[in-house]
């Protein structure tokens, strides 16, 4: 998915030294920006409060919407660099095309992974004909030094491994959780999880103490380690945790975890685009706008235009304000 914020900022992130060691209980209430014409999205990650959770550095939250009579998700062709991207539905259909010439229909519980390395170009669609509704994330992670010029590749997942629990039910995206380990291919620790609660259920998650952890609220009304979070809140959770409870408060519940070592390397996001400067940021927009690098999707319209990248120099931040 793209970021279509016309000016889009040049930000610095990563880096150990904004990261407090003990469990904090920070909520980031999400963004509201437009994605293409159609669909609107809730920005969480990254925002002036904090700019990633382990490697995760981008999430988006977005319905459940009503797209009967209307044309749902449509992104045209854009590139990225440096990262992967991690399309997750709740509800209804996404087709995938990238310029590896790869085409997926996305459908809930489905993990899609792009690994853009070097340099990829996609585009994402609700098809036509579509369902109803259409609820999801999309999630970029930050690849780190030694592998971010890596060959571009698109991995399809259909099936997950599982934990459960009395009232809780698990779908690994990313990582392990409690002996459960997913085939996505990762780079550095990290994890990822989908979370079922039934209405009123209470239940505990075995984490990793080094890691940092956040959790997003998709729906229905949740506690977590008794915070109370609403649809589209994200709970910054901070490292030092060996378990999470939770708690389903109004209904039955559905949440991300997502969590990892802190990142050690300093990262500048840009539009789609990940780099270690602005040098690399301004070439990469080159690139795509003279042809190179990027490749070509298999799509009927025209690919987005890369608005022009400010010309300020940047002023080095870490991971928070």
């Amino acid at each position: 998915m793209s970021n279509l914020d016309l000016t889009p900022p040049l930000r610095d992130c990563g880096g150990r030294g904004d990261i407090d060691a003990e469990p904090v209980r920070d909520v980031i209430r999400g963004r509201e920006v437009m994605l293409g014409e159609s669909t609107k999205v809730r920005r969480l990650l990254p925002t002036l409060g904090r700019r990633m959770v382990g490697a995760w550095c981008f999430i988006d939250h977005y319905g459940p919407d009503e797209i009967v009579n209307e044309p749902g998700m449509q992104v045209p062709p854009h590139p990225h660099t440096g990262l992967q991207t991690v399309s997750w539905l709740r509800q209804g259909e996404i087709l995938h095309r990238d310029s590896l010439g790869s085409r997926q229909v996305l459908r809930p519980g489905q993990l899609g992974l792009m690994t853009s390395g070097h340099g990829i170009s996609h585009a994402e669609q609700s098809p036509a004909p579509h369902p109803d509704l259409l609820h999801g994330a999309q999630l970029w992670v930050a690849l780190p030094q030694d592998h971010r010029d890596t060959a571009p590749t698109w991995e399809f997942h259909g099936e997950l491994p599982t934990v459960t629990a009395t009232g809780l039910r698990g779908s690994v995206i990313l990582g392990s959780i409690d002996g459960a380990q997913s085939r996505g291919t990762t780079y550095t620790p990290i994890v990822g999880a989908q979370l079922d609660l039934d209405g009123g259920a209470v239940a505990a998650l075995p984490l990793e103490r080094d890691f940092e952890y956040a959790a997003v609220a998709l729906s229905g009304g949740t506690s977590v380690d008794g915070v109370r979070l609403d649809p589209g809140d994200l709970l910054y959770l901070g490292c030092g945790r060996t378990e999470l409870p939770l708690e389903a408060t109004d209904g039955d519940t559905e949440l991300l975890l997502l969590g990892g070592e802190p990142f050690d390397e300093k990262i500048v996001m840009w539009w789609n685009f990940i780099g270690r400067s602005g040098d690399d940021v301004r070439r990469y927009r080159d690139e795509w706008m003279t042809g190179d690098r990027f490749g070509t999707v298999d799509y009927e319209g025209d690919r987005l235009d890369a608005p022009p990248v400010p010309d300020l120099p940047l002023k080095a931040r870490g991971r928070e304000r």
